[in-house]
């Protein structure tokens, strides 16, 4: 099968994941909808498919997830952000370890800072700052990329991931 299709068909998965994800687990937290399982998909998404395929994945669950009315226009810059500087970090250096930090990072404060004009213009919030998600989204953030690394480490250990990957070229 040609490695694309695999991708593309990896990522629609992945995405499937992140909407049903979000609607078992989910909180609310300062204004924001926190769902962790977001946040696990993206490391995910940058370790087996890459920066533009986990672009592509976050852009289509937070679409999903807002159609459905389980997520807010803040799923956008948040998991979008952490997605591509996830898969960026990843394929530049080749470390699980960067796939975590750039989800962190790019979830957290880029993705936070860029959702304070979205609060404002689109969705009304006038108490909102530049900083107000950056915390929220650090927490959601945190909790799905530990669940990755918990994950991805144990199939590391296992030879699972190595395997997985070998599959996807």
């Amino acid at each position: 099968m040609n490695k694309n299709v695999k991708k593309l068909t990896l990522t629609a998965i992945f995405a499937a994941i992140a909407v049903v994800g979000s609607i078992f687990v989910s909180f609310p937290l300062f204004g924001s909808k926190c769902a962790p399982i977001q946040h696990m998909v993206n490391v995910f998404c940058a370790i087996f498919v890459g920066p533009w395929y986990g672009l592509g994945c976050a852009f289509v669950a937070s679409l999903i997830r807002n159609i459905f009315g389980i997520g807010t226009l803040l799923a956008f810059p948040g998991s979008m952000c952490g997605a591509l500087l996830a898969g960026l970090i990843y394929k530049i250096i080749k470390k699980r370890w960067g796939a975590y930090i750039g989800e962190v990072f790019g979830t957290s404060v880029i993705g936070g800072m860029l959702s304070y004009p979205m609060a404002v213009l689109l969705m009304d919030n006038a108490t909102a700052t530049l900083f107000t998600y950056v915390i929220p989204f650090l927490i959601s953030t945190a909790v799905g990329t530990i669940i990755a690394i918990v994950i991805v480490e144990v199939m590391a250990k296992m030879g699972v991931l190595g395997r997985l990957k070998n599959m996807l070229m």
